[in-house]
Parts: structure tokens; sequence; C-alpha cells
């Protein structure tokens, strides 16, 4: 560090202030607000630990991050699954790979809300005249329950983010050896046999990248829970982003929420860096 010059640091100025004022003063002020009554104007009185302590006795607070923890689980499996299906579908001996690749990554490039409200009509709409013509009352009332509003938001976050995973695994698939395929094609290795002992090992990188971001995004989803379930029925959809947000500024109770959120932000983050530090030493086995 001591031997860059002067304009290194000048370069890099507008980013460290940035950095700053956007995320790590807000930060600190959120975690000191948090410690007090702040309802958005006054900062009020200091009250300790009195909003941790009561986050932890709200049962809609706790249902919400259970709920928030399934769905991630569920979705976070699913669009690895489904992800890397694509990308080694679109990298091998397809004729439109170019088109397909195009096709798969589209959905991530709608906005949340408007893919929550067109996934809405889908599962109402769509599902109930398909479940009336074929006579199956499966389909009828969906997002109606808790389980189908579940599944409604796991077919959604997978639908979105599936086409993106896959970009990134595609990334890692053309860059492996085409000697070490070539290599076990002439050994006589099945379809199976390639896939588990030359490219799974190949391609773990890719997914510690692919299992943070999925993690981070199913965690902290918010435009899609608002516009496909709205937290519905009776809240038993509500995730925490979207349970912090009603306790801000539905209840007006800013710094009630802010310890959520601080809790929430501790969860996420420590459960991110276990997934990386596992995954690390996962790829360092293989």
């Amino acid at each position: 560090m001591r031997t860059k010059d002067l304009s290194y640091w000048l370069f890099l100025a507008p980013v460290l202030l940035a950095l700053t004022l956007v995320v790590i003063v807000p930060m600190l002020l959120g975690v000191y607000y948090s410690f007090t009554t702040w309802n958005g104007i006054n900062t009020g009185e200091f009250v300790g630990f009195q909003n941790y302590i009561d986050l932890f006795h709200d049962q809609r607070f706790l249902d919400s991050l259970w709920f928030t923890t399934k769905f991630s689980v569920v979705s976070v499996i699913l669009i690895n699954v489904i992800g890397l299906s694509l990308a080694l579908l679109v990298t091998g001996r397809v004729r439109s790979s170019k088109l397909l690749r195009t096709t798969f990554f589209m959905p991530n490039l709608i906005g949340g809300l408007i893919l929550g409200f067109i996934w809405q009509f889908i599962f109402i709409k769509v599902f109930a005249s398909v479940g009336e013509i074929i006579g199956m009352e499966s389909l009828q009332g969906w997002l109606s329950t808790t389980d189908t509003g579940f599944w409604g938001l796991v077919i959604l976050m997978s639908w979105q983010m599936a086409g993106y995973i896959m970009v990134i695994y595609i990334a890692y698939l053309e860059g492996m050896p085409k000697e070490l395929l070539e290599a076990s094609e002439i050994d006589g290795a099945s379809s199976y046999q390639r896939f588990r002992f030359v490219i799974f090992p190949l391609v773990a990188p890719a997914f510690t990248v692919s299992m943070f971001l999925t993690l981070s995004n199913t965690f902290k989803l918010y435009d899609q829970n608002l516009s496909l379930t709205g937290g519905g029925p009776y809240n038993s959809t509500e995730m925490v982003a979207m349970e912090i947000f009603k306790t801000a500024f539905m209840q007006n109770a800013f710094a009630y929420a802010q310890a959520k959120a601080v809790i929430f932000f501790i969860i996420v983050a420590i459960i991110a860096l276990v997934q990386v530090y596992l995954n690390k030493r996962k790829e360092v086995e293989m």
C-alpha cells in the first residue's frame, strides 16, 4: 500500500466516500437506533436491549423467519439444480444453444414486482381454468393456502434465478480442459461417470458462488413476496423482509424494526460465511 501514488487514492476516494456514506454510516446509525425508541423522526430514549428481547418473544417475527428459512433451503436447491441442468444442456451439442441461453436468462431481466403479478395471474386464473377443464381440484384456489403460497414463491424464484445461475455454471463448464473430457470418453466412462468424477469437481468453485448468491437473494426477498401473495393468507407466507417493513411503516415502530433488521443481518451473514467456508473446504477435498 505504501507504494501506491496519489493518483491511486484520488481514483479510489469517490468509491470509499460513497461506501462510507451509503453503507457504513447508515448501518452504524441503524444499530444505534435499535437501542432506542426511535419513531423515524425523534431518537427517543435509550432502552438498551429491550427491542432485542421483545423480538425473540414476537411470534409473528419468528414465524416469518421460519418460513423464510424453509423457502430459502428449498429454493437454493432447486435453483442450483435447474441452473446446472440448463448449463449442461446449452453447453452440449445443441444447435440452438445461443437462443436457449437468451431464453433461459430473460426471466432474470423482469422486475420482481412485475414478475409477481404475472405469476399471480398464472396461479389464480390460468391454473383455475386448466383445473376446471381437466377436472383437477388441486389446481383450484392457488395462493389461497399456506402450502400453495409457499410453492408459488418457490416456483417464481426458481424460474427467475435459474437462468442467472446458469450463466455462472456455463462460465466454469466452458473453461474446463477439453482434454480431460476426451480422455474420459476414450477410457469408456459413462455420461454419469464423466459428470460425477470429471465435470462436478471442476465446477465446484461455481457452487460456492452460486449458493452464496441464491442464499442472499432468497433470504432478502421482498418485492416478489409483496406482489405474489402479499404475505397472505393471514400473514402465513410473510417473509422476514416484509415483516420488518410492516413493523416499521405500518406499526410505526422504527426502532423495533431496526432491531429485527440487525438480527436478520447477523443471521444471513453467519449462514453465508459458513456456507462459503464449507464449500471452499469441499473444493480442496475434491
